[in-house]
């Protein structure tokens, strides 16, 4: 804990009483190893990014706010004068600087701090049927969001999302809400799973086995229209550590086959039975396994959206993706997102019963919350674990003022 002295916000500057943060996956990478990725942070890093507060200052030559709005933070601060920036794909500026990240240096420090000053242009005004919980989640939101414009499905198509963390299941929820007739997602935690099919992130789940073993073992499968009954599936289940190359591509498959059967088996229409795969997979882990589940998990003619950033370096086998024309691609944060995440969420209390998919609850998704920077510590032991002490899920935990 150290105490700064803030000055007074700049030209175009609010200044936050900052409410709640939520602390991401790349959060917790810098607090265990001072490292997300190949980012290394090389001073002293305040961390958290997703986060909103109330406007306590207003800078000069701000207009639109008023002291006392609530506000959502967009937090990366792209030049704007730059070619890609005049494109509006501001994310891929070469001179963005994004809090608690360590890609900029000086470093961009973080929201877990009291206050901070803030470009105003940056700054979200919420009604009042969101509360802060959910704003701080509008930054994953956002993620999600632009991962299926990116994808940009075609409605009735299919989905497969791959890790039900917090961007994962809002992955799912987006890929609904585009208009994907079945979404299936999957991960290793069994409690994330049956969370993601109760909520109506998705259509069905798949639990991958844990701990992988050489024998005959099980996994276990949820689907969205059995009221959460299980089925055995038998399968040869390896840790891909021990493996060879062409036995890990062969678990890979395994893994895609069993995935795409829950909804083969189920009442899903197929109108091409000889067409396996879905249309668009998400990759949310970054890890290389579940990148080769995706590429065999693909139709001919399909798309893999690489959301998680985790292994850097890869060996894929890309004669899947020349042979079946799947097309790959990437997608760093985003990029004109919150005004749509605000509407969605808004929209939630406006829709009819019945009148089609409605975004799950984000304040649902927020499983633990702790009072005061002082607990700042308790938050980030929790944050890097899916389950509390009291064998409770964590999926979201949140710091709040």
């Amino acid at each position: 804990m150290e105490r700064r002295t803030i000055e007074e916000p700049g030209i175009g500057e609010l200044q936050i009483a900052v409410h709640t943060t939520g602390i991401c996956g790349s959060d917790v990478s810098y607090y265990k190893k001072f490292a997300n990725g190949d980012l290394c942070a090389c001073m002293p890093l305040s961390l958290g990014h997703e986060a909103s507060g109330t406007v306590v200052a207003i800078g000069p030559q701000v207009t639109g706010f008023s002291i006392g709005d609530r506000v959502a933070l967009e937090v990366g601060i792209p030049c704007g004068q730059c070619g890609i920036c005049r494109r509006g794909r501001y994310n891929l500026c070469k001179h963005m600087r994004f809090r608690s990240s360590a890609k900029s240096v000086p470093h961009f420090q973080g929201t877990l701090q009291e206050r901070i000053n803030h470009p105003a242009v940056w700054c979200h005004k919420l009604p009042d049927n969101i509360s802060f919980d959910a704003a701080a989640l509008l930054e994953p939101l956002s993620v999600a969001i632009h991962a299926v414009n990116r994808a940009k499905p075609a409605p009735g198509s299919t989905a497969l999302v791959l890790g039900a963390g917090a961007v994962g299941l809002l992955t799912a929820a987006m890929a609904r809400q585009s208009g994907c007739s079945t979404v299936t997602i999957a991960d290793v935690d069994q409690g994330r799973v049956d969370f993601a099919i109760a909520k109506g992130f998705a259509t069905h789940g798949y639990v991958v086995p844990r701990p992988l073993h050489t024998s005959s073992s099980s996994s276990s499968i949820y689907s969205g229209s059995s009221s959460g009954t299980s089925t055995p599936l038998d399968g040869v289940m390896t840790p891909a550590s021990t493996l060879s190359f062409q036995s890990q591509l062969d678990y890979a498959k395994t893994l895609a086959a069993d995935m795409l059967s829950l909804t083969r088996n189920s009442n899903a229409l197929y109108v091409d039975d000889e067409e396996d795969g879905v249309d668009v997979t998400f990759e949310c882990t970054g890890k290389e396994v579940c990148m080769h589940t995706s590429l065999y998990a693909t139709r001919s003619g399909g798309k893999v959206i690489m959301v998680g950033m985790g292994t850097p370096i890869q060996t894929l086998p890309m004669s899947v993706a020349h042979l079946r024309e799947i097309d790959i691609l990437g997608i760093f944060r985003y990029a004109n997102t919150y005004a749509t995440g605000v509407r969605l969420l808004c929209a939630r209390d406006r829709l009819a019963p019945g009148a089609g998919f409605v975004i799950p609850s984000l304040d649902e998704m927020v499983t633990h919350r702790f009072k005061g920077l002082e607990n700042a510590q308790r938050a980030f032991e929790l944050a890097s674990r899916t389950v509390d002490d009291d064998g409770n899920l964590v999926l979201k935990v949140v710091i709040e003022a």
